[in-house]
């Protein structure tokens, strides 16, 4: 689902629009995953042993809703970058977000481990001249990138305002 236009200053135009990397839900999918399989193996043993299936069971069921809550964060998370400002956005049923305008972004760094740059993931470091000062973001896909993209992103926004 792309970030809503209706979100968006009148001239200004959506350059990335992002959502978590896939490995923000992983560890929730892989779990429910495994405890599934388990609970099939073990339900489908001829001397089935009851005490054993219901607590998998209810295992398996509470990381399907784990999954699931983790998949509407991540579907709810949008980190877009506009020719006039960086947004952050999340929340299913509460809502928050961070804007930060192009012209008050003074540095972006990204870091990455060496499984992140394996997935293709990493953390994003935007400083600012605003309250705050630093944000950071996690789990933003090819955080390279998007540093690059910022940075044409501000200079286009720079030869805009001349």
């Amino acid at each position: 689902m792309p970030y809503p236009s209706r979100l968006l200053n009148e001239q200004e135009s959506v350059a990335v629009d992002l959502h978590p990397h896939w490995w923000f839900f992983a560890q929730s999918v892989s779990s429910f995953t495994a405890l599934g399989v388990l609970w099939l193996f073990v339900f489908g043993q001829k001397e089935r042993q009851a005490w054993l299936t219901y607590p998998i069971g209810v295992l398996a069921l509470a990381a399907l809703v784990w999954a699931v809550v983790r998949y509407l964060k991540w579907r709810t998370t949008y980190f877009v970058i506009t020719s006039d400002r960086v947004i952050f956005r999340h929340g299913v049923l509460a809502r928050g977000g961070i804007e930060i305008p192009l012209e008050r972004v003074n540095n972006v760094n990204f870091k990455q481990s060496l499984f992140e740059r394996m997935i293709g993931a990493g953390d994003l470091l935007i400083e600012s001249g605003g309250q705050d000062g630093q944000q950071m973001f996690s789990d933003i896909p090819h955080p390279d990138k998007i540093v690059n993209l910022i940075h044409m992103q501000m200079e286009d926004n720079q030869k805009r305002s001349f």
